[in-house]
């Protein structure tokens, strides 16, 4: 997948968790506990899991155009160089030798610095540090995680790849995990510009198959000649699921009679999606107090019977069954020494 949507932390758990036969929460989490996956904005400035060995090499790509979009926000919150460079050397300290602090302890940190976190000075700051690698999230921090120090957390050595294999990488990660799928909708979910994106594709486009459908080209790996696994029978989709949110043209697998139900246009919200033969069916929430699957068809005739549903609500229950109604966090380094 290279990369999996994880603004909604909850949910890209079940995102991974989904896609793994018997996975379970608390596996995802001892995953990211273990910085075998980090939680980072490499793609669209967006945060995403990732391993960290893709995380550098990717930033690398995105994060210049990324900084340059936001450029506009930072000024009129009054983000220039010398603040953010100033909560650049905050951070490295509060931070260093193996330090994790909760989100509002990390900003408490910051005010108490002289660096305001007020409005969105506080989410800008933190999005700012991570796109130039220097912060993460890490352990996990009761329902969500603590922020890190990168290099301290998931430390790298590997080889980093020139520009143009680094492209090439880009391409054919994303259409292993997405193909069949366009340039188009490589480009708006990398969010590189048209003209590295064909670089990508031209260097990758040996290892790959082209598929012409309505006179459209899809990449994907060779083999690829059979409905994707996820379309097979009914489906819990987390919200912001790649499988709807990973590409542009979303009409193949939200019908867009249905759109509006997924996704909300006010607030940008993408609802977990039922998934019936590869399409958006219905939507489902979590039952917090039986610590299980409600769902909720957007209507009777457009699925088979909730029987479709009966074993990926059961998949569901064993992904949360050795989840603890309220999970004990990793005790996190807040001491030095």
């Amino acid at each position: 997948m290279l990369a999996v949507q994880a603004q909604d932390f909850g949910q890209a758990l079940w995102a991974v968790g989904s896609r793994v036969n018997g996975s379970t929460r608390q596996r995802v989490l001892a995953a990211l506990d273990s910085a075998e996956v980090v939680r980072s904005a490499p793609v669209r400035g967006t945060l995403h899991f990732v391993r960290p060995a893709d995380l550098r090499w990717m930033l690398g790509l995105t994060a210049e155009r990324m900084i340059k979009s936001a450029s506009r926000r930072l000024a009129e919150l009054d983000l220039d160089q010398r603040t953010l460079h100033r909560a650049r050397d905050v951070a490295s300290e509060a931070l260093a030798g193996g330090m994790a602090l909760s989100r509002d302890e990390f900003l408490d940190t910051l005010d108490r610095s002289g660096l305001s976190t007020s409005g969105q000075r506080g989410y800008h700051i933190i999005w700012y540090l991570a796109q130039t690698q220097l912060v993460c999230w890490g352990p996990a921090d009761r329902s969500q995680q603590a922020l890190v120090l990168l290099d301290d957390w998931a430390p790298d050595d590997s080889p980093r790849p020139d520009r143009e294999e680094a492209l090439r990488w880009f391409a054919l990660r994303y259409f292993t995990g997405h193909g069949p799928a366009r340039l188009q909708d490589f480009t708006w979910w990398s969010k590189l510009t048209l003209a590295d994106a064909k670089v990508g594709l031209a260097q990758a486009r040996s290892e790959l198959v082209e598929y012409v459908y309505d006179g459209a080209s899809y990449w994907a790996l060779p083999g690829v000649t059979e409905p994707d696994p996820m379309a097979g029978g009914g489906l819990l989709l987390a919200g912001y699921d790649e499988y709807i949110l990973g590409y542009q043209d979303r009409a193949p697998s939200l019908p867009p009679e249905y759109a509006s139900r997924i996704r909300l246009a006010k607030n940008g919200v993408f609802k977990p999606a039922l998934l019936q033969d590869g399409r958006a069916v219905g939507t489902w929430r979590r039952n917090p107090r039986e610590n299980m699957a409600d769902i909720a068809p957007f209507a009777e005739s457009a699925i088979s019977g909730t029987e479709a549903f009966d074993g990926a609500i059961t998949a569901y229950e064993h992904f949360l069954a050795d989840e603890p109604h309220a999970r004990k966090p990793r005790e996190l380094n807040r001491t030095r020494g």
